[in-house]
């Protein structure tokens, strides 16, 4: 698809938009808005095979995951967002790098409410962050599974009982390897299946 691949092409080079100047951040906005137009799945939701599993960011305005970049000594590696419809549940994961054997993650697991075709609703439930090394994280499916089985971390391992801490997504394009998403604070998400 054309309009898919301008996209890809778009954002290529803009490091998940850390890098992006304005002018490309403008580029992006109407290449995924072209893209919205083409949507082959206008009820996202009940596509669970689609929306189940382990998505890669790649492009994103959301000044929280990119802020992550700013920590001294370190770069912001992968960020994952792991999608488990059986529990409606979520999980966003970030890795860090900089000094070696003190890679870093960070991570927020939530439970999704759909309340539309193609929004859910939010709600933030566990914080994680620490050392990969003492988390002994190896990947997105494996920290999961932890997770799950009710592990406690040797980190900052935190439930979140705040009922301000929720929001929602509506999911705006699905296909088998692309999912692009937009935020209650404005944010804009395009990701591939991992």
């Amino acid at each position: 698809m054309v309009a898919k691949t301008a996209l890809l092409d778009t954002i290529a080079g803009t490091n998940r938009g850390l890098l992006a100047t304005a002018t490309q951040k403008k580029a992006i906005l109407a290449a995924i808005a072209n893209l919205e137009d083409f949507n082959p799945t206008p009820r996202p939701l009940e596509a669970t095979h689609l929306l189940n599993g382990d998505w890669r960011l790649l492009y994103t305005t959301s000044k929280a995951l990119l802020n992550l970049d700013r920590f001294p000594f370190c770069q912001l590696g992968q960020i994952y967002q792991s999608i488990r419809v059986e529990t409606n549940s979520v999980y966003n994961i970030a890795e860090i790098y900089g000094i070696p054997s003190l890679e870093g993650l960070v991570s927020v697991a939530a439970k999704f409410e759909p309340v539309s075709e193609r929004r859910v609703q939010v709600k933030f439930k566990r914080f994680v962050v620490g050392l990969q090394k003492l988390i002994d994280y190896q990947s997105p499916a494996t920290f999961i599974q932890q997770i799950e089985s009710g592990k406690k971390f040797t980190a900052f391992d935190s439930v979140i009982n705040n009922e301000q801490q929720q929001g929602w997504l509506d999911i705006t394009y699905i296909d088998h390897d692309l999912r692009i998403g937009r935020g209650n604070e404005g944010s804009v998400f395009v990701l591939s299946k991992a």
